[in-house]
């Protein structure tokens, strides 16, 4: 499970080390596609597949808007393999969707990591973290 906020740093390449933690989660290769908010998101190569393989089994059923969620989704997901220090290269079209400087915020998300621009998470995380603490109806259904 991938937790933690993370602050790496963008290189001059593109790169970033993935966090230690995520190292078992990850060291085999990743994918990345676009997410929500523009963030970005990364999963190990079995979730991906665990989620394409979800996605497909309900894509007859889905409508335009699940059709067109489907193909952008997929159409930016890229395989990257992790180098000898961690490090991946953030493709150039998703660097640019995430609107991505050098300071980066990496969080777990679950079963994904999310890679933001730093000053992205901080206005979406001071938004949201007060919603968070008065939340006093359910949020998660049948959960909270």
């Amino acid at each position: 499970m991938l937790l933690g906020t993370f602050v790496p740093k963008l290189d001059d390449k593109g790169r970033i080390i993935l966090p230690a933690k995520f190292t078992d989660d990850f060291g085999n290769g990743v994918v990345m596609a676009r997410g929500q908010e523009h963030a970005i998101y990364v999963y190990s190569q079995t979730e991906f597949e665990s989620l394409v393989q979800r996605m497909q089994a309900q894509a007859p059923a889905l409508g335009k808007q699940g059709r067109d969620y489907l193909r952008l989704f997929l159409s930016s997901a890229t395989q990257e393999i992790p180098d000898k220090q961690h490090r991946v290269t953030i493709p150039a079209m998703l660097r640019e969707y995430a609107g991505l400087d050098r300071d980066l915020t990496v969080i777990g998300a679950g079963s994904r990591a999310e890679i933001w621009d730093a000053a992205a998470w901080n206005t979406y995380y001071a938004s949201a973290e007060a919603g968070f603490a008065d939340a006093d109806g359910e949020v998660i259904s049948g959960l909270f």
